[in-house]
């Protein structure tokens, strides 16, 4: 069997073209599956549509969080959950066709324990679209693990894997694609055309990307405190050759651009220095409140998700 997990916020105007796409594309599958549909505290019509489909098929699963715990967090609640001999993790927003699956499912059969999808192209805006590239490149080089480019989390995992990431990785900030280039295993990308949103408005903001950037960038990389160092030995340095080539300057009291010392007290430079100095150091403490904050998080244990309601129609009433 096959678990496919969908995390849902706020898709009412996706849920009835989700749902036939899906049932469409089921034969090519070639397996019995499990839809998990995980609302990720959805406002909208989105949980009655979720389950009336639920009810109408018992392929449906409906797996209701106790508010929004966010994107990452709704797809590990849906990945816990899930029964199947693997795991295929998709959007709900139609942007990952349900029509591709059986490329991915065909490279599983091959032995590959995760298959993972390669954006060619995205139907996007221009910026959006520059914004992905520059982040899945820097994250490239400063990762301290190889993370495929252009990968989202639209993948087909093993249930040894699957495992792996619900047993040995319980960390809080979740990264869900970083995770799952961690847990090593045969791994092989798929090139596709991301299409794109079928209907409604997007539900990643730029403060929601901006966020999980930064948890791709702090949760994989210790390359911003390595930053702090190389920032201290390049301003340092210059800063004490500077600094003894005043004092020879002051005792020598020969002319520098045209000036002796008397007649540049140096308030402005002093100033901008200081200014300078400041910025740097105020950005330091920002890398370093980025990682203790998420040390913060992870001694609090605290649960990254809750599941308010587990539901799927049983199979003598379909």
């Amino acid at each position: 069997m096959i678990s496919i997990v969908i995390p849902i916020f706020n898709e009412e105007d996706n849920l009835e073209m989700l749902q036939s796409r899906l049932t469409a594309a089921a034969p090519s599958w070639k397996e019995d599956y499990e839809i998990i549909l995980v609302d990720d505290g959805s406002s909208d019509r989105s949980p009655e549509m979720m389950r009336s489909i639920a009810e109408g098929d018992r392929h449906f699963r409906i797996l209701s969080l106790s508010r929004n715990f966010g994107h990452q967090a709704a797809i590990s609640a849906g990945i816990r959950a899930a029964k199947g001999d693997c795991v295929i993790i998709m959007d709900g927003d139609l942007q990952d066709p349900p029509e591709e699956l059986y490329r991915f499912l065909d490279k599983w059969r091959e032995g590959y324990d995760v298959v993972f999808a390669v954006r060619t192209k995205r139907k996007e805006g221009f910026f959006k679209r520059i914004a992905y590239k520059i982040f899945y490149r820097i994250l490239g080089v400063i990762s301290d693990i190889k993370i495929p480019l252009d990968s989202g989390d639209f993948c087909v995992m093993d249930r040894k894997v699957v495992d792996v990431l619900n047993k040995e990785m319980p960390e809080r900030s979740r990264f869900v694609r970083g995770l799952r280039a961690y847990a090593g295993f045969r791994q092989v990308g798929i090139t596709y055309e991301r299409q794109a949103r079928n209907a409604g408005e997007v539900k990643y903001t730029f403060r929601k990307l901006l966020r999980l950037a930064l948890d791709g960038i702090f949760d994989f990389s210790t390359f911003p405190l390595r930053l702090a160092t190389y920032l201290g030995f390049i301003i340092s340095i210059p800063s004490f050759l500077t600094g003894i080539f005043f004092i020879v300057h002051r005792i020598f009291k020969f002319k520098f651009l045209g000036h002796s010392p008397e007649e540049t007290p140096g308030l402005a430079s002093l100033a901008v220095g200081m200014f300078f100095l400041g910025g740097v150091m105020l950005l330091i403490m920002g890398i370093l409140g980025e990682y203790l904050g998420r040390i913060y998080y992870e001694v609090k244990q605290r649960p990254f998700y809750i599941v308010k309601e587990d539901y799927q129609q049983e199979k003598s009433d379909s």
